[in-house]
C-alpha cells in the first residue's frame, strides 16, 4: 500500500445497503406530506404492480419513479425537501442488510476510507449515510433558485453518472489508494467501478451483474430472509 494512504470501500447504497430505494421513498413522503401531488404516483404504480407481480422489471419501476420525481420537484422548498428527507431516515434507515451492514463496521474498524454513490438525492442520501460513518457520499445535487425552491437542474450530472470517475476522483482529491480496495455493488451499472477494486463484491445482483460476476470470477453474496449465502 502506498506510505500514508488509506484503503478505500465504494457501496451503492439502494438494494445494496438500503433494503429499497430512498427516491422511492422521498417520493412516497413527499406525497404524504403535500410537497407534490396525490396523483404523482400514478406515474410509476403501473409499472410498481407489474414488478409485484413478476411481470415486469425493476429497473422499468425505478425509471417510472425518476421521471415522476423530476417532473415534480421544480418548485419543492429545499428546506422541507431537507425534513421530508430526514423523516424517511428516520423512520427507515435501519431498514439494511446485515451483510453489508457488518461489513461496513468491520471496514471502518479497519480504517477504511467509506464511500458512497447513488443517483438519489444528494440530501437524503447524506442523512442516509451519517448513520454509518461514511467520509463522502456522492448523489444527485439539485439546483436551487434564489427563493429556495428544487429545480431539476442537476450539477455535474456527467460525473455522478459515472461511477468509477467517481471513484477515480475521490481517490486523487483524499490521498486514497486503490490497493486493498473493496467495492459493493448490486446491478450492471456498478461494473465499471467493480472493475477497479482488488475485492468487488456483488451483492444480490442483478442478472446481468450476475453474469458479468460468473465470467470475472467476482464474489457473489446474496442475503434472503435470514440467510446470507455465497453463489458458487
Amino acid at each position: 500500500m502506498a506510505r500514508g494512504k488509506r484503503k478505500v470501500a465504494i457501496f451503492d447504497i439502494d438494494g445494496t445497503i438500503f433494503r429499497s430505494s430512498l427516491l422511492i421513498e422521498i417520493v412516497e413522503e413527499m406525497i404524504a406530506a403535500g410537497l407534490v401531488p396525490a396523483s404523482t404516483s400514478r406515474e410509476y404504480v403501473a409499472q410498481r404492480a407489474k414488478w409485484l407481480d413478476r411481470e415486469g422489471t425493476y429497473d422499468d419501476y425505478i425509471e417510472a419513479v425518476v421521471r415522476a420525481f423530476m417532473r415534480r420537484i421544480n418548485g419543492v422548498p429545499w428546506r422541507r425537501f431537507v425534513s421530508a428527507s430526514k423523516r424517511v431516515v428516520e423512520r427507515n434507515g435501519k431498514h439494511v442488510y446485515r451483510f453489508t451492514r457488518d461489513l461496513i463496521k468491520k471496514l471502518k474498524r479497519k480504517g477504511y476510507f467509506l464511500l458512497a454513490i447513488s443517483n438519489s438525492p444528494k440530501t437524503i442520501l447524506d442523512e442516509f449515510c451519517r448513520q454509518f460513518g461514511f467520509d463522502v457520499a456522492y448523489g444527485r445535487i439539485y439546483e436551487t433558485d434564489r427563493a429556495g425552491k428544487l429545480t431539476s437542474e442537476i450539477r455535474h450530472l456527467d460525473l455522478i453518472a459515472d461511477k468509477a470517475k467517481i471513484l477515480k476522483r475521490a481517490a486523487a482529491k483524499y490521498g486514497l489508494t486503490l490497493e486493498g480496495s473493496v467495492g459493493v455493488g448490486d446491478s450492471e451499472a456498478d461494473i465499471r467501478f467493480l472493475r477497479l477494486v482488488d475485492t468487488p463484491i456483488c451483492f444480490n445482483p442483478n442478472s446481468k451483474l450476475l453474469a458479468a460476476a460468473r465470467r470475472r470470477r467476482w464474489r457473489v453474496v446474496v442475503e434472503r430472509k435470514d440467510v446470507v449465502y455465497e453463489d458458487i
